[in-house]
């Protein structure tokens, strides 16, 4: 097998043709299961890096890739030989490479010494990284940081690695402990320093080598990488093909805990939602004794700007910091598909159905790698939309990448091949020293806590209420209202009334010479300004209908406990079928809590035009609580009264919010002709970023 980079692509040969090649990111790792540190894990993950090089990219400069990188267990023994200063037992210390910038790398350093000994941690000392950039082109050396790799270690480990003894009062920290407090650190420099330094890794674990480079520039650039003292037990590896942010050296996989091939499409929604939350984060391994909640010195979750990719980390990373396993925080965050699946079993739909109520998946076609230093692992999402393979060799070792061939293993020594599958894991643990099934991953989780009874005592199916109403829309209604809404005779001709005959989607084939919004001299509705997001690489369309196992219209609606608190507590939410309300529906949620008898009626009832009511009635804990505001603003008023109208809306939306109200309705029901509706889009977007701001989790 070539372990060299092709100069192009060979020549239409039988059934392969250059022409219908398709190019995406190269994700994979090399794992021994024995769990023993060797030099020939190393390289065979150097090899298969420079056998994905047709999964990367490079810009107007062939010498400037779009990134790539590396991922391996702390080193500890090339460390040791390599440093001119002292370091305590293997899991004492943590480790990492500070991308410091280039103008003033010194104020940098102390700044970020600052920080760690803020958080009463001591640094041990720096080393400078070898580099060789002499192969790089242009626009990688001219952005090209600093690199500094940090050694930090607790108070009494630090002591005793230079002989000391330690103070009496010296905190002790090691493995997990030692890693949230250096994850405290890190999180604040990223935040304080500005401009804010970069960390690949920095962990007691791992340890991240990656940059702007090309496949065959790798190596060479880090001569650590080549050198024979560089041991592993396992590797993730990554070459990026840049597809929804610039190339530049921190953008470049793999981050602190994965790597990924593919894209989130949900990111946006994600990254709100996580923003959102962040009011009620807390754990107590995160917590002082003297009750000091050091999680909340990083917010946010989230770094602006960061990739896709590095949010899904950022999250991930602090699931499993709070103390989640690993795997248990991958199906978290990429489920398998469970709404539709008859044949899954229940305590499995339990679990998944549990968690949809803590955060929503972050979906998208994605091939996503991790490890925590001791397991290795991947999975595809519910659509399985990107290429995984595996292969298993005779002697322990494990590779798994975008497709076969990356590894030059003789076919003589191959004991098991297989792919990944829509939201299976697989899993290599080098403790346990085996491949760990997905069946078995699932059944040790779903049994872990009652989430069935926790799901049976908290969630409020709607199709499970009572009636309230029904209503029957006298035809000067429906007619004031589609005016007051926008419709056109040409929405009703050819768009309504196909579907009310034959409850079907009308299907056309011509297009429209309609100007777009911004170009039209007739009034148009706001939404007709604004696009949906979509995904920036191609991918089959989903049909909804014949796909029904991995597609759902399911939604939840109602407050989010404590992320990183999970319990009986975090499902208090109502189940929608769908995510259009009808008149009837909404009477239901309006009036939820007198039907489930959970509690007492509202002193006052439902507020439809938002007036305030009580929420003293017992068992709150239980209470659903909705709240009807108005979404309505004088006509005569025009923008400024609409400005007005929503900033009043926030307000009641506050005060329902603080004394205890936990759905909250936005309604346009009772406009006339001297109060129109604030456009939906402009009113939902409103008070969701108001919320966000606030940090308040509610259903809107």
């Amino acid at each position: 097998m070539r372990t060299e980079p092709l100069d192009g692509p060979p020549p239409a040969h039988g059934l392969y043709d250059p022409a219908y090649e398709h190019d995406a990111c190269g994700v994979g790792f090399v794992a021994h299961m024995s769990g023993v540190a060797s030099r020939a894990v190393v390289d065979q993950a150097l090899k298969c890096l420079v056998n994905l090089d047709h999964r990367s990219a490079t810009g107007a400069e062939a010498n400037v890739g779009d990134g790539i990188g590396i991922t391996i267990q702390v080193p500890d023994a090339f460390l040791r030989e390599v440093c001119s200063f002292d370091l305590p037992p293997a899991g004492q210390y943590a480790v990492g490479t500070a991308f410091l910038p280039r103008h003033d790398p010194e104020a940098a350093a102390a700044a970020i010494e600052a920080i760690v000994t803020d958080e009463g941690l001591v640094v041990l000392g720096w080393r400078d990284v070898p580099t060789d950039p002499s192969s790089l082109g242009k626009f990688a050396t001219d952005p090209m940081p600093v690199f500094r790799m940090l050694f930090i270690a607790s108070p009494a480990s630090a002591a005793l690695a230079r002989g000391a003894q330690p103070a009496p009062d010296a905190e002790d920290l090691e493995g997990m402990d030692l890693e949230r407090r250096v994850y405290v650190a890190r999180k604040r420099t990223e935040h304080e320093i500005d401009p804010g330094p970069y960390f690949g890794s920095l962990s007691c674990r791992t340890l991240v080598y990656k940059g702007m480079l090309t496949c065959g520039q790798f190596a060479d650039f880090y001569p650590d990488l080549l050198d024979p003292r560089m041991a592993s037990a396992l590797a993730l590896l990554h070459s990026r093909f840049s597809t929804n942010t610039f190339p530049s050296w921190p953008l470049a996989h793999p981050y602190r805990m994965l790597a990924h091939n593919g894209e989130i499409n949900t990111v946006m929604g994600n990254r709100n939602w996580m923003r959102a939350r962040e009011g009620a984060l807390a754990s107590p391994v995160f917590t002082d004794a003297d009750g000091t909640n050091r999680l909340a010195r990083t917010f946010p979750v989230c770094t602006q700007g960061a990739s896709d990719t590095a949010s899904f980390d950022e999250v991930l990373e602090l699931l499993h910091l709070a103390g989640r396993s690993l795997p248990h925080a991958v199906l978290m965050m990429i489920p398998e598909a469970w709404e539709n699946h008859a044949r899954m079993p229940q305590d499995k739909r339990d679990f998944y159905q549990f968690h949809s109520s803590l955060m929503e998946p972050w979906d998208g076609p994605a091939s996503i790698t991790f490890t925590d230093g001791t397991v290795i692992g991947a999975v595809l999402d519910r659509n399985g939309l990107r290429p995984s393979r595996y292969w298993v060799t005779d002697d322990g070792l494990v590779v798994m990448a975008s497709e076969v061939g990356v590894a030059n293993v003789p076919p003589s020594k191959i004991i098991q091949k297989g792919r990944l599958q829509p939201g299976r894991m697989f899993l290599v643990d080098t403790a346990a020293r085996r491949i760990v099934s997905d069946e078995e991953i699932k059944r040790d989780l779903v049994s872990a806590e009652p989430y069935g009874d926790w799901l049976a005592e908290g969630l409020a199916h709607l199709d499970d209420l009572a009636p309230r109403f029904s209503l029957t829309p006298q035809h000067s209604s429906v007619t004031r209202r589609q005016r007051t809404f926008g419709y056109t005779t040409e929405e009703l001709r050819i768009l309504i009334v196909p579907m009310a005959r034959t409850g079907a989607e009308p299907i056309g084939s011509m297009g429209t010479d309609t100007p777009i919004a911004v170009l039209s001299r007739r009034p148009r509705l706001l939404f007709d300004y604004f696009s949906q997001l979509f995904a920036q690489v191609t991918n089959p369309p989903l049909d909804a209908i014949r796909e029904e196992l991995v597609t759902s219209t399911m939604a939840m609606i109602g407050p989010e406990a404590n992320l990183l608190d999970p319990g009986p507590h975090s499902c208090r939410q109502i189940v929608l079928p769908y995510p259009i309300l009808s008149n009837e529906d909404l009477a239901k949620i309006l009036y939820i809590d007198e039907d489930r008898a959970v509690t007492a009626a509202r002193t006052n009832g439902p507020a439809p035009h938002g007036a305030a009511t009580s929420n003293s009635a017992p068992n709150a804990a239980l209470r659903f609580a909705p709240f009807a505001v108005d979404g309505l603003y004088p006509v005569v008023e025009g923008g400024p009264g609409i400005e007005r109208a929503i900033a009043d809306v926030c307000a009641r939306v506050d005060a329902a919010v603080a004394q205890g109200d936990r759905i909250i309705v936005l309604s346009d029901r009772y406009s006339d002709a001297e109060h129109a509706p604030i456009p939906s889009l402009l009113l939902t977007g409103a008070v969701h970023h108001h919320l966000v701001r606030n940090k308040t989790r509610t259903g809107v």
